[in-house]
């Protein structure tokens, strides 16, 4: 009898112990396998910010612009965000702007492209800039580029940008905005041409 309560015991024991080392492998189961979603999360959003950027290079770019626009560039009528308004910026063209907070300086009415081309300054060719408008462009007629055609750009965002021969990558008839913000850095920027209406986002 002695024997049968030694074993009977003993199989409680193992029993409780397997149950116990159950749960705790539980545990740092789900406790390693949020933290794998959490960083997988992270590796996305590293990710697409990667792919955003990717092709743009704007070291040299003019942050800050004089405000002066271009001839025949007319003001939107009835834009989403007028002058002296406060939005967010959704889009990154360069480091630091994504989530900035912008002030609109001014609201445009016209067709935004993007562009890439070869530096008048010897440069690296630079790919899928963001932006120029059609008043950008020497020589524009009324109708507006198609992605593919050539063009000359008559602006100078960046070094080696003004009299460049450019190629249209893509073509956005839209409401584009000049805007003040600060970047992540805290540099302030003024009077930065463009973003776009769809660049933007209300607070």
């Amino acid at each position: 009898m002695e024997w049968k309560r030694k074993l009977i015991a003993g199989t409680m024991v193992l029993t409780i112990c397997t149950a116990l080392a159950a749960c705790g492998g539980n545990e740092d189961n789900t406790g390693s396998g949020e933290g794998t979603e959490e960083n997988m999360e992270e590796m996305d959003h590293t990710d697409e910010t990667e792919d955003s950027m990717e092709g743009m290079d704007h070291s040299d770019m003019h942050m800050s612009g004089s405000g002066e626009v271009p001839d025949g560039l007319e003001e939107a009528e009835s834009p989403t965000f007028e002058e002296g308004d406060s939005a967010v910026i959704t889009e990154a063209h360069m480091e630091g702007m994504e989530g900035a907070e912008a002030v609109i300086v001014g609201a445009y009415d016209t067709v935004s492209y993007s562009i890439s081309y070869d530096p008048t300054d010897g440069g690296e060719r630079v790919e899928d800039h963001k932006w120029i408008i059609h008043e950008e462009i020497e020589d524009a007629g009324e109708d507006p580029y198609a992605a593919g055609d050539e063009v000359e750009v008559d602006a100078d965002h960046m070094e080696g940008m003004d009299g460049a021969a450019a190629t249209i990558d893509s073509v956005e008839e839209t409401t584009v905005y000049m805007i003040d913000f600060t970047l992540e850095s805290g540099e302030e920027v003024t009077n930065h041409k463009w973003v776009t209406e769809e660049e933007l986002s209300a607070e």
